[in-house]
């Protein structure tokens, strides 16, 4: 069975889910930073996954990429698996702006976090309402 790894679970705010990938927003308003974990238990490299899984993986990863560069303007897109902290496998896809607090350094540790609001969880689940395809279930 599937778990969040406890530190994705306290860092992040679940948006829904992709096939393969849950999709949560890393709760920092500083940047349009999101997070894709693959519903495997006990993965924590890429190639832990079967060809499947992998092809999935990198789909659902460009695809959320493409989405959120157009939705939020990025100027660049970020995109990586680290896992040197939180060992179970997930993407980080982070649409940067050349205005954000961290440019052109990395998001890491640059700036303390600083929490959405409601309001801002809100108008983010109803922009990527309208782009999202219909392989992505919202959860609630």
């Amino acid at each position: 069975m599937f778990v969040l790894d406890s530190r994705l679970e306290q860092d992040t705010l679940p948006l829904g889910d992709f096939p393969l990938c849950r999709l949560l927003l890393m709760n920092d308003a500083q940047y349009p930073w999101f997070i894709l974990v693959p519903r495997r238990e006990e993965v924590s490299e890429l190639f832990q996954l079967d060809a499947a899984d992998q092809q999935a993986l990198w789909r659902e990863t460009t695809s959320l990429a493409e989405t959120l560069k157009d939705t939020f303007g990025a100027d660049k897109m970020n995109i990586a698996t680290l896992g040197n902290v939180v060992g179970q496998l997930h993407m980080h896809v982070i649409a940067r702006r050349r205005s954000d607090a961290a440019w052109p350094a990395p998001v890491w540790g640059r700036q303390p976090a600083k929490p959405y609001s409601a309001e801002q969880v809100a108008a983010i689940r109803e922009k990527l309402r309208l782009v999202l395809t219909d392989h992505f279930r919202f959860g609630e």
